[in-house]
């Protein structure tokens, strides 16, 4: 048998083609997952967290047609929006993210709902991907109520209309114009039964924009629809398709709230806390009762308790608060009857669970951004 020219090359050339399989192979379980990393929601209200501080919500509540959403490390997009509604009623749905509280549902970590007046600044940036089809608007919307709440609809709503598409308009009558964050825009103001709205709407699309939302936040103020006193409880970005939506995206979503010289033990502010954590468990189930204690100086108004459950807990039920999302990093925070905590004063809420393997308690806790002692 004559001898192989070039056994080296050979060899290298085996080395190489196995390299390059060994590359595919990995390209390919990157592939898969990034795509297990991405979430699918069909329930008209269902949620999940990205990036472990921003809850994306289906939010389909104005029609019974399927509407389905995937959620994304930056955002999400809308994959099925079945059906249409009226044009001159209200839309369909309302598919976005948001940091803050949602009808009990805060965010990871939020320290919203804040006091207006100890908020120095609230930057934050959108990416919108838009289609040419259906009927929708693209919106920015920002909540304020007179209370610290966390459920329910709040007194006064802005909505930043970043582009429409199709014979929609906001609510009520437009009003004049306004020059907002180094933007012209149309401002429409009226009420839609249960809260004011106070909209402003971009001549042209906008894809993409970094802003301060105080700005408009003091637009609704100097407008008599809110006051310093009043409390920043949302602030949420998306759509609200009135026919199609389906290829709509939130390409990235980013909010952060800026404390200033507002007082300590305000929301978001550091406070002094102690946290007492006591459990009932049984095999596959438990309880737990809370008590958060101010061991501050001042009064905490509105009140966030953010803290991780072990592996393999999820909370089926809670009292006296809000809490979301149901495992992993959650937030408790306060409802109407609890959102002070005077100094030296403390409350209390629980919730009931489910675990798997060995039962252990959260590592540690912390109060609208401040850590706590345990005991």
């Amino acid at each position: 048998m004559r001898p192989s020219k070039h056994p080296a090359r050979r060899a290298f050339g085996l080395f190489s083609a196995l390299l390059t399989v060994l590359a595919a192979l990995a390209a390919l379980l990157g592939t898969a997952s990034a795509a297990q990393a991405d979430t699918a929601i069909c329930e008209p209200f269902g949620t999940t967290t990205i990036q472990g501080r921003y809850i994306v919500q289906n939010n389909r509540w104005g029609i019974s047609e399927p509407q389905c959403i995937t959620a994304t490390d930056s955002g999400f997009r809308i994959d099925r929006a079945d059906g249409s509604v009226p044009t001159n009623g209200a839309p369909k749905s309302y598919p976005s993210v948001f940091n803050g509280c949602h009808y009990t549902n805060c965010s990871p970590g939020t320290s919203l709902p804040a006091r207006l007046s100890t908020v120095s600044s609230a930057p934050t940036s959108i990416s919108y991907s838009y289609v040419s089809g259906g009927v929708y608007d693209a919106a920015y919307d920002i909540w304020l109520d007179p209370e610290p709440r966390t459920d329910g609809v709040n007194r006064t709503e802005i909505m930043v209309w970043f582009n429409k598409v199709g014979p929609v308009q906001p609510v009520g009558s437009q009003t004049g114009t306004a020059t907002v964050a180094g933007r012209q825009w149309q401002v429409w103001s009226g009420n839609n039964g249960s809260n004011d709205v106070l909209s402003f709407v971009a001549p042209s699309a906008i894809s993409s924009w970094s802003f301060d939302v105080m700005d408009f936040v003091q637009q609704a103020v100097s407008r008599g629809l809110a006051e310093d006193d009043w409390y920043l409880t949302s602030i949420q970005a998306g759509f609200e398709p009135w026919e199609n939506g389906a290829g709509l995206a939130v390409t990235s979503f980013s909010s952060t709230i800026e404390t200033g010289d507002g007082g300590p033990g305000g929301p978001g502010e550091p406070a002094g806390c102690k946290v007492a954590y006591k459990t009932n468990v049984w095999p596959g189930g438990f309880t737990a009762d809370v008590t958060v204690t101010n061991t501050g100086s001042s009064p905490v108004d509105g009140w966030q308790l953010a803290f991780t459950l072990p592996a393999g807990q999820r909370i089926t039920s809670a009292w006296n608060a809000g809490v979301s999302p149901s495992s992993g990093a959650v937030t408790a925070s306060s409802v109407t009857h609890n959102a002070r905590i005077a100094p030296g004063g403390s409350v209390s809420f629980g919730f009931q669970g489910t675990y798997g393997g060995n039962f252990a308690a959260p590592a540690g806790f912390s109060l609208n951004g401040s850590a706590c002692t345990t005991g």
